[in-house]
Formats: structure tokens, sequence, C-alpha cells
């Protein structure tokens, strides 16, 4: 399914953070398709230490867990948390975004697997980093995913989910259609059964043309035939699960269907955490305002929760 393309190290800069003593480093990954570029921040200690692959959201959420629309920096506050707590991370902008637009391929060629091969192609070329002691996967949100299937990785030696759907995407956009008008839903649910079975939708409602544009369709048809819940149960590893019971986008029932899933699995259940993993009050528009809030710290209990599954591998 994947051919690993060429890699290696590019140190453009390297920073000291003296609150922190963290080491951070600009690292890139070559593809054929251009430079994904991110960020490598290593404690500032002579002993080996475990290393988090962190990987972001859908979209266009960058390896700080930023958008165009929304900066919270939620992605970097966890890595310079897990620094002081002597974690090492690689936080990178997936193939297309931010700094590593360019690497992005063309809408009508992105497959899911395109992202699920990158992450494999920073394993294996961290792997043989003898710095580290560990190496584990973590992902958000849509990441979660990502993440998990690239965990399969035999170099791999636990997987975190932060916020990760436990549902095929095919069926939570289904649930979300229930909310839209009958018209819209009408005419929605026959785009969304033909891409469900992997069939190509050449004449798409101009309402939904912007979800269901038929050059965007091989990449959702690729995406929908993963079962979250499947994936994580092929896993031989440690994970852990954290879900937030403020997150208006993904619920308790998915952390329950992940963690049901596979008896390798730790729940944890954070009161009052939401999608961006701050502390929010559960109406919508409270919630909101946190996405664009970087002064606001992760919620209280989150890096405590990472570092004690990370320390017990």
């Amino acid at each position: 399914m994947k051919t690993l393309p060429l890699l290696y190290f590019t140190f453009l800069f390297v920073s000291i953070n003296l609150h922190a003593q963290n080491l951070e480093d600009s690292l890139n990954l070559e593809t054929p398709t251009g430079l994904i570029k991110g960020t490598l921040l290593i404690p500032d200690n002579s002993e080996k230490v475990p290393l988090v692959i962190m990987v972001s959201g859908s979209g266009p959420t960058d390896r700080d867990g930023n958008n165009p629309m929304m900066k919270n920096n939620s992605l970097k506050m966890i890595a310079h948390g897990l620094g002081v707590a002597g974690i090492a991370t690689l936080r990178f902008d997936k193939r297309g975004v931010g700094a590593s637009k360019d690497a992005g391929l063309s809408e009508i060629d992105l497959r899911f697997e395109n992202y699920i091969d990158d992450v494999n192609s920073w394993v294996d070329l961290l792997k043989t980093d003898d710095r580290f002691s560990k190496l584990i996967i973590m992902g958000h949100s849509e990441g979660s995913l990502i993440g998990m299937i690239a965990a399969r990785n035999e170099q791999v030696d636990g997987f975190i989910s932060l916020a990760g759907v436990g549902r095929p995407a095919g069926e939570v956009i289904m649930e979300q259609l229930q909310a839209q008008p009958p018209m819209v839903l009408e005419q929605a649910i026959p785009v969304l059964e033909k891409l469900k079975q992997g069939v190509m939708v050449e004449k798409v409602p101009p309402f939904l043309y912007s979800i269901f544009r038929p050059s965007v369709q091989p990449y959702i048809i690729s995406w929908f035939k993963y079962d979250p819940s499947v994936e994580l149960g092929k896993l031989k590893k440690a994970i852990l699960i954290i879900q937030g019971t403020t997150d208006i986008q993904v619920g308790i029932i998915d952390a329950d269907l992940l963690a049901t899933a596979n008896k390798r699995s730790t729940k944890e259940i954070l009161d009052g955490m939401n999608h961006v993993l701050k502390t929010a009050p559960i109406e919508r528009d409270k919630n909101i305002l946190t996405y664009s809030d970087p002064k606001l710290t992760l919620h209280k209990d989150l890096l405590r929760t990472l570092v004690s599954f990370i320390s017990k591998l």
C-alpha cells in the first residue's frame, strides 16, 4: 500500500526554551511531492527519553493545533508540557497544511492512506535516533484514526487517542445530517450511501457540492472504509483513550466504543474538557470561544494523565 519516501534531517535552527529547558529543533521529512515540516522538542537531558509523535486533527489544523480561523495552541502546549516532564515530542504540519503546504497532493489524488504513510515514515526515521527510549503515537480528533493505524508499526511502543471518534466517518456524517432540513437530508443520503459503498457520484446537488464535490470523493471513499473500533482492536500494545465531558464534537460514546474494542486500553474521562483540550462549559457558544484563546491553559488533568501513561511503558 505504501512506498516510503526518501528521508533526511534538516536542522534549520536550534532554540532553547529557558523556562522549560527544552531543545526545539526544526526537522523536515522529504517526500516526492515536497517537504513535510515538523518541530522536534527534546528535554535538555543526557539520558534517553520517550518520544511522542503527535498527529493533528482534520482539515487545515497545523502542528500546534491551530488553523487559519482559530488559534488555541493546544498541541504546542502539550509538547512543551511533556518536555518539562522529560518526554520528547515530534509535531508536524500534515502535507498540504501550514509550512507543509508544498507537499500537498492535488485534491483528486489525496487519499487517507497518504497521512498514515507519512506517520509511518516519521516512525521509521525517528526510531533510529538513539536519544529515544520509547516511541509513542498520539493522535487528536481525526488524527486518532490516522495514528492508531500507523501504530501497528512494530517499532511503536504505545498509542494515545485524544478525543478520537469511535465510529466510521460515514456513520458520524449521517448522524449529523439528521439535524438538517428534510430537503437536504433527502438528497444527501443517497450520495453518502454510494460513497460508503466506494462508488463515485458524478451529479451532486449544488448545495452539497462543497462537501461532496467529485474531486474530494476519492479521499472521502478512502476515509470511509476505516472503522476506528476495528482498527484499534488490531493493536497489540498499550493504549490510552482520553475524552472530555464537554466535547461538543466527539462524545463519551466514542471513547466507550474504542475502549471496548481492545482490552489493552485504558480509558480516562476528563470532567469539563472540550475538543481543543481546554476546560470549558457545555454551552456551545462559550465552549467555542475557547477554540480561539491561545492563552487559556490545557485542562488541569491532561498532562498528568499523559505523563502517567507514558512513564509506565
